[in-house]
C-alpha cells in the first residue's frame, strides 16, 4: 500500500460508485493502472463491500440508542453472539471492557419499538442480566470507515 493506493481507498469511501475513469484523473494514472491497483486491494481483502449510506430520516428510522449488556455467565456469551447479530435493528455489537460486556448500537423508529426490542427481544436472550440504554438526541460526526 502506498499513497495513491490510500488515496483510491478514500475517493471510494466517498463515494463508492465513482468510475475507474474519475479516479484515474484524481490520482493521475491511467484507467487500467487504477483498475489493477483496486483488483489487489480488493485481493488483499483490505475493502470487504461497497455499499450505500441510507438517510435514516428519510425511512423514518429516527431514534438511534446504544445499549450496554452484562451477561451473567460465561457459558450464555456464545448463545448472546450468536441471537443479537440475527436483529435488523442492530447496527453494532462491540465486545467491551469495563463495567458492561456489550455495547450494541440500535436503529428503530420510534421509542415503542426500541421498548418493545429491550422488552420482548433483548432481555430474554439466555443470560442478559443487565442493560443500560443511552437515546442519541443528535449525531455530530458518524463515520463508517476508518
Amino acid at each position: 500500500m502506498d499513497a495513491i493506493d490510500f488515496e483510491i481507498i478514500n475517493i471510494l469511501k466517498e463515494n463508492s460508485r465513482s468510475t475507474t475513469s474519475e479516479i484515474s484523473k484524481r490520482v493521475k494514472l491511467s484507467v487500467p493502472a487504477v483498475s489493477e491497483r483496486i483488483r489487489k486491494i480488493e485481493s488483499a481483502g483490505i475493502i470487504e463491500k461497497y455499499t450505500v449510506r441510507i438517510n435514516r430520516d428519510k425511512i423514518n428510522y429516527k431514534l438511534l440508542a446504544f445499549i450496554f449488556v452484562n451477561i451473567d455467565k460465561t457459558e450464555n456469551i456464545e448463545g448472546f453472539r450468536k441471537a443479537i447479530v440475527k436483529y435488523n435493528s442492530v447496527l453494532e455489537c462491540h465486545h467491551v471492557v469495563g463495567k458492561y460486556d456489550y455495547l450494541l448500537k440500535i436503529l428503530v423508529e420510534d421509542t415503542n419499538v426500541l421498548e418493545n426490542f429491550i422488552s420482548n427481544k433483548l432481555k430474554k436472550i439466555k443470560g442478559v442480566v443487565q442493560s443500560n440504554t443511552i437515546i442519541t438526541l443528535s449525531s455530530l460526526k458518524e463515520d463508517i470507515n476508518v
